[in-house]
Parts: structure tokens; C-alpha cells; sequence
């Protein structure tokens, strides 16, 4: 059994997630669970080794993060996108963390390949393409502005405060 020391959520019975029952069990199935965090995978959809790793206990969001579950994030991710990669012969999982939806962080890893249903726009509406010198490349959305500089370097001044007092 792992060491939950410093967690600070229960199980919540009525959360699905918790419960086990959130997922479909037609679509899908638990193929690890390591005493802290499990892996979901589905077995139906057009992305093969699509999967949902999600910690046992009840943690709300991403930025709920504590304990075990905070401590072991990196490594299990780690982990686990290595087994998808290899078992789907795939170079790049993409990962997708949305708050929305159900209130147990869940992490959606899906094994990308250039010729699958999956895309790397995060934007909505119509987006433009800057391929950069590095390789990278820019997405903007055509339909959403852009927001005024200063209000983005504020942005990116509060959040260095805020790092810099934790």
C-alpha cells in the first residue's frame, strides 16, 4: 500500500471516478494501478492506447495536487506515456488536462500518430499556422484577438510573483 502522507482528500463515494463506475466498462478497462494512481484504457475509438490516468483518492483539480499524488505525478507520467508509446509504436502522447467536466483530476494521454483522429490545435475556431526557425510551430486562432501586450506580460509578472512567494 502507498504512502498517502501529506494527501489531503478523501475518497467521495459519489464521484464516479472514485467509485470506479465514471468510466464505461464497455469502452474501456483498469490496466494498472500502482496504490496511488491508476490507468484507464480505452478498448473502443479510433486512437488505440487512448487511456485516463487519474489518482485513487479524490483530488478535485490539477492545482489540488498534495502528498503522494504531487510527489509521484512526474514519474508516473513518465511511466505511463513510455508503455503507451511503445505498445502503440507512436513518438508523442499528447496529454489533456480539462477542469471542467468531472471534478477528480483525470489526465487523458492519447498516443498520437500523423494520421489519426487527433490534432494538436488547442484553439478554437479557425487557426492559423507559423512554422517557427526552431521547428515549432505558432497557432493562433483567427477568430479569438490576440490580448494587449501589456495585459499578457502583467499576466506573466503576477505569475513569476506568485512562484517566487511559494
Amino acid at each position: 500500500m502507498a504512502d498517502l502522507t501529506g494527501s489531503t482528500f478523501a475518497l467521495v463515494p459519489s464521484c464516479g471516478l472514485c467509485s470506479g463506475t465514471g468510466l464505461p466498462a464497455d469502452a474501456g478497462r483498469y490496466v494498472w494501478d500502482d496504490g496511488v494512481w491508476r490507468l484507464w484504457t480505452s478498448t473502443r475509438g479510433s486512437v488505440p492506447g487512448f487511456s485516463i490516468l487519474m489518482p485513487k483518492r479524490h483530488v478535485p483539480h490539477i492545482t489540488d495536487l498534495a502528498g503522494m499524488e504531487a510527489a509521484t505525478l512526474g514519474d508516473v507520467l513518465g511511466r505511463t506515456t513510455r508503455a503507451l508509446r511503445e505498445a502503440t509504436g507512436t513518438q508523442v502522447v499528447y496529454l489533456y488536462v480539462f477542469g471542467e467536466g468531472i471534478a477528480h483530476l483525470h489526465i487523458h494521454l492519447a498516443p498520437h500518430r500523423s494520421d489519426d483522429a487527433l490534432n494538436s490545435a488547442m484553439l478554437r475556431g479557425r487557426v492559423s499556422e507559423e512554422p517557427l526557425p526552431s521547428g515549432a510551430t505558432v497557432l493562433r486562432s483567427l477568430d479569438f484577438p490576440e490580448r494587449p501586450e501589456h495585459e499578457l506580460n502583467e499576466t506573466a509578472d503576477a505569475i513569476a510573483k506568485l512562484l517566487a512567494e511559494a
